[in-house]
């Protein structure tokens, strides 16, 4: 079949653009074709006249030949443009691998482009119906002053929160007057023993003697079951303040009791000295002793 491409003059991208030229019937060999004399025929009956059938004259048949050779050097010439070169394929091959390879001077050429090209008929699409009539500003400093004012209001709302959960959690008026506990100590002679209340635990304040703080201080502490020297239990060496409950189950002790003459407990026979510290029995630690201070000469605050 003949490419229409041949007769229209269009080419292709990849081949190499020729001019058709087409032989003229003046370029091809005049052909003299003789056609064998046969003999005439006649007709069988004998009656009618045999007549012969006129011969073909030479100008007929080189039309018809010099028509069948235009048409095959124009297939050939067609053939021929239709068939690139290797020079040409390879180029053409070349292109189709190198087709999507960006480099750093390639750019992308929007279909929505303006032309540059006047006779072009690209016809840019108008999205002005589509498009916010507000600026992109107006609508951001909407949007944030919604969410800075969702923001604040969660604050507050977190703040009041907290706040009164940790006013419930907080001690009651009650449970703050007994955190301190203010003692007079002018009431309290020397050599005797006062017992308070302190945050539901008793409270031994003992004013003691010169006689007993000499004894607790000449006692060898280091070989004591709960080593601890007398100064580092008292602030003030003529007072001593301590916890009354003992250390082994408890229980209250006595006081002015016991074998070292300070403290003895009688669910287990637990004995305490001057100063506090076990000497005998169950109990593995001394009397614990309070936080507590003395605002002035006269004053004790525990707690």
């Amino acid at each position: 079949m003949i490419d229409p491409g041949c007769f229209s003059g269009r080419k292709e991208p990849h081949l190499t653009s020729k001019i058709l030229v087409l032989p003229t019937p003046d370029s091809l060999p005049h052909l003299t074709v003789t056609t064998p004399r046969t003999a005439p025929q006649r007709n069988c009956h004998p009656s009618i006249a045999c007549t012969t059938s006129p011969r073909l004259s030479s100008t007929t048949f080189n039309s018809a030949a010099m028509s069948q050779q235009l048409s095959s050097a124009l297939l050939r010439t067609c053939a021929r443009q239709q068939l690139p070169s290797t020079v040409t394929r390879s180029a053409a091959i070349a292109a189709g691998q190198q087709r999507g390879v960006a480099n750093a001077g390639a750019k992308f050429e929007s279909p929505f482009a303006s032309s540059e090209d006047p006779t072009s008929t690209l016809k840019i699409p108008n999205f002005k119906k589509y498009t916010s009539k507000s600026s992109p500003t107006t609508n951001k400093v909407f949007s944030y002053f919604v969410a800075g004012t969702m923001g604040l209001g969660s604050a507050v709302g977190a703040k009041a929160t907290v706040q009164d959960f940790l006013v419930n959690m907080s001690a009651s008026a009650d449970v703050l007057a007994q955190a301190k506990v203010e003692i007079a100590l002018g009431s309290i002679p020397e050599g005797k023993n006062v017992i308070i209340k302190w945050r539901g635990k008793p409270v031994f304040i003992r004013h003691r003697t010169s006689d007993e703080i000499k004894e607790a201080s000449d006692i060898d502490w280091k070989t004591l079951r709960d080593p601890q020297p007398d100064e580092d239990r008292v602030q003030k060496p003529e007072w001593l303040v301590m916890l009354g409950v003992c250390t082994h189950l408890g229980c209250v002790p006595i006081g002015e009791a016991g074998d070292f003459g300070g403290w003895f407990c009688p669910c287990h026979g637990s004995h305490y000295d001057i100063s506090g510290r076990i000497r005998k029995g169950p109990a593995p630690l001394n009397l614990e002793v309070p936080a507590y201070q003395f605002p002035d000469e006269d004053t004790l605050v525990i707690g």
